[in-house]
């Protein structure tokens, strides 16, 4: 189910914490705290309401209480659900700041005008933020949404123009690559066929 468009996810349930239904938090947020400024967070319907109380950090997760949970399975049932708050709770971005949910569906574009796809998600492994762009060919690629690999985010046009590394998006180069043959090996092979 995807998420209703005037929400926005800020966190997610990482799961139980003790045995009287205290959860751990991962936040999406900024300032990871200012999750629990935004008022009841929500899933991804909008139907389930959670009011939450801080309790204090775990590593790089916060630790809460939940109305209504009270033992560690109904905590643990919550783990990896997406918490959701709508649009107007949060303020309005700052220079050249954004949402992440305003950049998926946008058009991808070199600095040349080359029109590479859209934006299909925004992902975070732990070592940096990394684009995903859906090409018209129906692969998805991914890029560092960094400065250098992203020079321009241009909502007002819906659009952002990347500087991608050389070959990502050359056809050629992707074909060769995905049957085990390059240009070189190919012509060393043949080479070697005919000495």
């Amino acid at each position: 189910m995807a998420a209703r468009p005037d929400l926005v996810c800020v966190g997610a349930f990482a799961g139980a914490h003790g045995v009287r239904g205290g959860v751990k938090l991962r936040s999406f947020t900024e300032d990871p705290e200012a999750i629990a400024a935004y008022g009841p967070l929500f899933d991804e319907s909008g139907a389930r309401r959670f009011e939450i109380r801080l309790e204090g950090r775990s590593g790089g997760l916060l630790l809460a209480r939940l109305n209504g949970v009270e033992d560690r399975n109904a905590a643990e049932a919550l783990k990896g659900l997406r918490l959701y708050v709508p649009r107007e709770a949060l303020p309005p971005p700052e220079g050249d700041e954004f949402y992440i949910v305003d950049l998926i569906g946008l058009a991808v574009e070199g600095k040349d005008g080359e029109v590479f796809g859209k934006v299909l998600a925004i992902h975070d492994f732990g070592a940096g933020e990394l684009l995903e762009i859906g090409t018209a060919e129906g692969r998805s690629e991914m890029i560092p949404f960094t400065a250098e690999a992203v020079p321009e985010v241009d909502q007002a046009g819906r659009r952002i123009v990347i500087d991608p590394p050389a070959g990502l998006f050359d056809e050629a180069e992707r074909a060769g690559a995905e049957d085990g043959t390059e240009d070189g090996a190919e012509a060393e092979r043949e080479e070697g066929e005919k000495g």
